[in-house]
C-alpha cells in the first residue's frame, strides 16, 4: 500500500466541497504547469457533484486553462445517454456545459443505447484508456493526477461492491457490473489496479451514513470486504472528510484540527 491516508475533516458538507474544489484547482494548475496537460478522474454522487458544483462557483477556477484537462470517470450506471441518473449527465450540469473544456479530451464511459452490451462497453473503455497512456504511465492506462471517488455507506467506491467479483478483479482495469446492490443493477467501473494508478486517490464522504464506512476502510479492513480500504494513491491518499463522516473514526485517526 502507498503512504498512510491523510485526513482532512472539515465542519460540514459545504465547507468540505467548497475547499476540496480549491484543493482540486491548485492541483491540476501544478500539475499543468509542470507537465503541460493534467487528467483527473471524476465521481458522481452527492459529493461527487457537490464538489464539481463548488468548483463550478469558484473564481479561483479561471486559473484552470481548460483546454488541457482530461476528464475520466472512475464508474457510471449503464442507462441511455443523457439519462439524469448518469454520472456524465450529472457532470455536465454541475459544472463542465460552463467551463472551455476540450471535447477531445472529455472522456465518458459508454451509454446503454450504443451498440455494445457492458461488458463490452467496459472493454471499450480500458481501450480508451490504454491508447491514452504513454511510456512513462509504465502501464495500461494514464497515471491520473487525482482520482475522486465517494465512498458508499456500504464502504463501496466506484461500482466496486463488498464481495462482488468486480472487487477482486487484479488484471483488467474496466470492468461490467452486473447484480448492482443499489439501482441501476448494472454499471462500469475502474477497477482496484486502474484506480491505484493515480498520483493521488482521494476519497470523499459527508453525512452521518458513512461515518461507519470510514470507520471500516481506516481501520485495516480487507479491501473484498470494505472496497475502500484498496483504494489508494501511488503518491497520496486523501480522505476529505465532514465532521459527520468522521463521527466514529477511532481517536487515534484525526488529525490535530479540524478544518
Amino acid at each position: 500500500m502507498s503512504a498512510t491516508p491523510q485526513l482532512v475533516i472539515h465542519r460540514d458538507k459545504e465547507l468540505m466541497a467548497q475547499a476540496a474544489a480549491a484543493r482540486l484547482i491548485t492541483k491540476i494548475v501544478d500539475a499543468q504547469a509542470a507537465r503541460g496537460s493534467a487528467s483527473v478522474v471524476l465521481t458522481g454522487g452527492r459529493n461527487g457533484n457537490g464538489l464539481l458544483a463548488a468548483l463550478g462557483s469558484s473564481p479561483a477556477k479561471d486559473a484552470i486553462d481548460w483546454s488541457r484537462l482530461d476528464l475520466w470517470w472512475g464508474d457510471e450506471r449503464f442507462l441511455p445517454d443523457g439519462d439524469p441518473e448518469r454520472n456524465y449527465t450529472q457532470a455536465k450540469e454541475a459544472l463542465l456545459d460552463s467551463v472551455p473544456l476540450n471535447p477531445a479530451r472529455v472522456h465518458p464511459m459508454p451509454a446503454s443505447d450504443g451498440a455494445y452490451e457492458v461488458d463490452a462497453a467496459a472493454e471499450i473503455y480500458a481501450a480508451e484508456l490504454t491508447a491514452a497512456a504513454t511510456p512513462e504511465d509504465h502501464g495500461p492506462v494514464p497515471t491520473f493526477d487525482v482520482l475522486m471517488l465517494g465512498v458508499g455507506p456500504d464502504t463501496h467506491v466506484a461500482s466496486l461492491f463488498p464481495e462482488l467479483p468486480a472487487v477482486r478483479e487484479t488484471v483488467r482495469t474496466v470492468v461490467g457490473v452486473h447484480g448492482a446492490p443499489k439501482p441501476p443493477p448494472t454499471r462500469i467501473s475502474l477497477t482496484l489496479p486502474a484506480i491505484r494508478s493515480a498520483r493521488e486517490v482521494w476519497l470523499l464522504a459527508a453525512g452521518e451514513d458513512k461515518a461507519r464506512a470510514a470507520a471500516i476502510a481506516l481501520s485495516g479492513a480487507g479491501e473484498v470486504q470494505a472496497p475502500a480500504a484498496g483504494a489508494y494513491g501511488r503518491s497520496r491518499t486523501l480522505w476529505l472528510l465532514d465532521s459527520a463522516a468522521a463521527s466514529e473514526l477511532p481517536p487515534e485517526l484525526y488529525p490535530p484540527a479540524v478544518a
